[in-house]
């Protein structure tokens, strides 16, 4: 049977993925940046998974006004990278794994959770920076990523947005649905986005340092308590874009421990300030 051996969790400024094309990740600003993913793109070249379940938010690229999802699980062969209006980021087409995202699909909605299909859809950085951070640059012509993806776009920008319980929750169901898939597949599962951040109004540029290391404290050693933390507090303390955090709860509940398991190793914690106008935060959990 299938299984989920580790959960990643990453902030995917978009300003990172600039860094990295344009090759500006060895100047002063974004070194200190880069650094705290040299052990992580170690770390990935030795727990290679067969597939990874990326957990992120899609910027008006895959999806608009017209049509917001809560939440979409991508089942195509293929997703390209999206152009967000200065082309597509220079990297290698998405592999998805069809397969198994037809039966997280299917198991997930038949454990009452209601999921969009998407067959056929763009991924823009919220997907893409993550992997450019674990996996290194990849050339888009000859290069590939190491191994299939399955998008789950969850909806965090356009109000009503879902509970930090919500998406627990539906981690706890995503875990059911991976380990019932009858293939012997390591999978890890990721949850990006965050941390705190505000992009327009009075408060832009808002950091909350204490927050943000407080939230990544909980998620280690508390996440059922901390998906009580209601969507309040998540603008009033990490900004308007802050909401992003719950994406980190469906990877979480994913985890072993929370459904009885021993708890999960920490084998990488990462903090920074600032990337663009954000934080970057970033932890490795392993499940023993």
């Amino acid at each position: 049977m299938a299984k989920i051996s580790a959960s990643v969790y990453t902030s995917h400024v978009p300003a990172i993925g600039a860094a990295l094309d344009l090759g500006k990740s060895g100047e002063s600003y974004w070194q200190p940046v880069f650094n705290g993913y040299d052990f992580s793109k170690h770390w990935m070249t030795e727990n290679k998974p067969d597939v990874i379940f990326l957990v992120y938010n899609d910027h008006a690229t895959a999806f608009s006004l017209d049509m917001i999802p809560t939440f979409a699980i991508g089942c195509a062969e293929s997703f390209t990278p999206a152009d967000e209006g200065w082309g597509p980021r220079p990297v290698p087409v998405v592999r998805g794994h069809p397969e198994l995202a037809a039966h997280i699909a299917q198991s997930v909605i038949q454990q009452d959770f209601d999921l969009t299909i998407v067959n056929k859809m763009d991924v823009d950085h919220g997907l893409t920076v993550p992997l450019s951070l674990m996996c290194g640059q990849q050339d888009p012509v000859t290069g590939a990523w190491p191994c299939p993806v399955i998008p789950f776009a969850v909806n965090v920008v356009q109000y009503p947005v879902p509970s930090g319980r919500r998406c627990f929750e539906l981690g706890k169901a995503i875990r059911k649905a991976i380990e019932s898939f009858d293939k012997p597949l390591n999978v890890q599962i990721w949850g990006t986005g965050g941390m705190s951040h505000q992009l327009q109004g009075p408060r832009a540029g808002l950091i909350n340092k204490e927050f943000d290391n407080a939230f990544l404290d909980q998620l280690i050693a508390d996440p059922e308590g901390l998906a009580s933390k209601p969507h309040i507090d998540y603008v009033r303390e990490a900004g308007s874009e802050g909401i992003e955090l719950v994406m980190w709860l469906i990877a979480r509940g994913a985890m072993a421990d929370v459904a009885g398991g021993p708890a999960p190793k920490v084998a990488h914690r990462f903090y920074h300030v600032p990337a663009s106008n954000t934080a970057v935060g970033h932890l490795i959990l392993e499940n023993k």
